[in-house]
């Protein structure tokens, strides 16, 4: 199996990109969605399995059902990242290194479960630090076979080039994904869309 990743700075190219995986064969279980919600544009009433997971049910719980995986949406914080609305197996993996367990010895819920994943500790900040300046990231286990196609999913118009945005953090002043920082508010990550909208 390999994990393949991409960032999203804006939700319906991410879910796109869900749905474009699961017509590609994978199943929903291995596919993760994990996006900012410091905006609040998620209602967390317009599913029953958010209800489900936002009440404790847990985020496996409520996955698996018809619909895909974007109708097991969750609510959950993550520290450093703020308010997330989530789905997958990588949302369970970060809430089970929040809760004491020691993923990949990596700071962070998020890091930790990317990079126990196969992701490199290097790339799993900038994804940490993307979801925290307000984007959404789509993470999916395939088997090898299907590695390919899950990559171009992933690699389709909308997607962060990881190396210019990690160039781009960097330009500012930032060395890592800290999780301790202060979650990012609404204004900053409009600001941060509006500047990344103007470098396309």
């Amino acid at each position: 199996m390999k994990t393949v990743t991409g960032l999203f700075d804006n939700y319906d190219d991410a879910s796109d990109a869900v749905g474009e995986l699961e017509a590609s064969g994978i199943p929903n279980s291995d596919i993760s969605i994990v996006a900012n919600n410091s905006t609040d544009w998620y209602d967390k009433d317009s599913s029953k399995a958010a209800e489900d997971a936002a009440g404790g049910a847990g985020v496996g719980a409520v996955l698996g059902g018809a619909g895909g995986l974007l109708t097991g949406l969750g609510i959950m914080t993550i520290p450093g990242v703020g308010p997330v609305v989530a789905a997958g197996w990588l949302a369970a993996t970060a809430v089970g290194a929040l809760g004491g367990a020691v993923v990949g010895g990596a700071a962070g819920g998020i890091v930790g479960a990317l990079t126990e994943s196969d992701v490199s500790e290097r790339d799993a900040h900038v994804y940490a630090e993307g979801v925290r300046r307000g984007g959404t990231l789509v993470t999916a286990k395939v088997d090898d076979q299907l590695a390919g196609d899950a990559r171009r999913i992933l690699g389709q118009t909308g997607s962060v080039n990881l190396e210019e945005r990690r160039s781009v953090y960097e330009a500012g002043g930032w060395t890592g994904f800290d999780a301790e920082a202060e979650n990012y508010t609404p204004d900053e990550i409009e600001r941060d869309r509006v500047r990344n909208s103007n470098r396309i």
